[in-house]
């Protein structure tokens, strides 16, 4: 079956894309990108010490699940508040003031030693990445050129994604150098501090940018055709989130599953150093940046990318699963890296080449709803089954320890998943565009 394109460009818009470096000459965008790239540092660094610290101090996997289950569910009950504020907002100062509350919070982490503690700093410090990330999101097209977007949207998910490896670098190296897990320790000092710095430096780089002054787009442009006012709900009527939707979704459980188990699997079962673990998560970065690489090299995009991307996540879940030492894991992180980002930035790119500016911040904020969800659901779920399920004795496979079965039943499931929201999706796609051949490559319209 042919594939379906979802997010061509708009009449009248021939110009070639440019490469990174004329991109980055547009100030605004290489400020924000700067600024995402170091905050972004500094998060990857403290979450992978958090997961840490939470598991030496309660040897529990649904402890584990319980950061980013904290981190997410505040999207389920402000989402909708969120993205409708947004939309009256000035997004540089509404990205500015979260930077600065995101800086404030994370500075108190070592202040106690409480596991609660870490709790309520993962559950706050997502309600302001919550109000942060749709008004990023929607201001990127605002800084680049149309025929740009596919790049800049790679950089921006890339400035998230590459910046994994020097993260875990960092934790490795803080906990080589200081030593220790408690909250109070020297290396948690050290990491949490040089976080609250990094929000300090992208609201530095926000802060001069004039392109983002102001409400996204004049008042107008926030009805239908009908003169009703977008609202959050309204996000989930767009054909083109209703296509690439389902797996954002299946990619969240799968990113899910690997975040909640992933150390304990690492550490537990192949008998892996934090050290090796975060060699892991660096290798993960990498394979992040290379996927990236190869969507844009390929030019691919559409729904259909999407759900391919996903298949091919929850196939490596499944097999690395099972892999016998660290070595394996390590190549698995790799394509697990590769394939959950190509996935998630030829998601965003179908929302951003298609989308008006008032209908992107309310898709950009049910996606990442969708994403939070997914993520805190599949994390939850995979973190109890581990800790309440005994050893499992398979007739090929021999005694498997739950981390390993869950793990595997993840990958499986997304995998199985993927294929058959791939079918439904292209069902979706061809009755946006009834004038559609059966067998031609029909585009969603807008």
């Amino acid at each position: 079956m042919a594939g379906a394109t979802v997010g061509a460009a708009p009449p009248g818009s021939s110009r070639a894309p440019h490469g990174v470096r004329t991109l980055l000459r547009h100030q605004g965008f290489r400020r924000l990108l700067i600024g995402q790239s170091v905050s972004a540092l500094g998060d990857w660094m403290a979450t992978v010490a958090l997961m840490a610290l939470v598991l030496d101090i309660t040897g529990s996997s649904t402890a584990v699940a319980g950061i980013l289950v904290l981190r997410l569910a505040p999207a389920a009950l402000a989402g909708p508040l969120a993205a409708r504020a947004i939309r009256k907002w000035d997004r540089r100062r509404t990205m500015v003031a979260m930077d600065g509350l995101r800086a404030g919070i994370v500075v108190l982490v070592p202040m106690v030693h409480a596991v609660w503690w870490v709790f309520v700093w993962a559950f706050v410090l997502e309600l302001a990445g919550l109000v942060f990330l749709p008004a990023r999101d929607a201001a990127v097209p605002d800084l680049t050129h149309f025929d740009d977007l596919p790049l800049a949207n790679g950089l921006v998910l890339g400035s998230s994604y590459g910046t994994i490896p020097l993260g875990a670098g960092a934790f490795v190296l803080f906990s080589a150098l200081l030593g220790g897990h408690s909250a109070r320790s020297p290396q948690m000092l050290a990491v949490f501090s040089l976080d609250a710095l990094t929000y300090l430096v992208s609201l530095a780089m926000i802060l001069p940018i004039t392109e983002l002054r102001g409400a996204p787009a004049p008042e107008g442009d926030a009805v239908d055709g009908a003169g009703h006012e977008l609202r959050f709900r309204d996000a989930f009527r767009l054909p083109l989130l209703r296509a690439v939707g389902p797996a954002t979704v299946l990619a969240a459980l799968g990113i899910g599953s690997l975040f909640s188990l992933g150390i304990v699997f690492v550490r537990d079962v192949l008998g892996a150093s934090n050290a090796e673990f975060g060699v892991l998560v660096i290798l993960f970065g990498a394979g992040a940046a290379a996927g990236l690489g190869v969507l844009e090299w390929s030019g691919a995009s559409g729904s259909d990318v999407v759900f391919a991307c996903v298949a091919v996540q929850g196939a490596v879940i499944a097999v690395m699963s099972l892999a016998p030492g660290i070595g394996p894991a390590f190549l698995g992180a790799a394509g697990f890296g590769a394939s959950t980002a190509a996935a998630l930035a030829a998601a965003m790119s179908v929302l951003q080449e298609k989308l008006s500016d008032r209908e992107r911040i309310v898709a950009f904020a049910a996606f990442h709803v969708l994403i939070r969800a997914g993520l805190a659901l599949s994390a939850l779920a995979t973190g109890l089954a581990a800790d309440l399920i005994g050893r499992v004795h398979w007739p090929v496979l021999g005694t498997l320890p739950p981390a390993r079965v869950v793990l595997f039943g993840s990958g499986a499931a997304v995998f199985v998943s993927s294929v058959i929201g791939r079918q439904a999706t292209a069902t979706l796609v061809r009755g946006a565009d009834p004038g559609a051949a059966p067998d031609a490559s029909p585009t969603v319209a807008t």
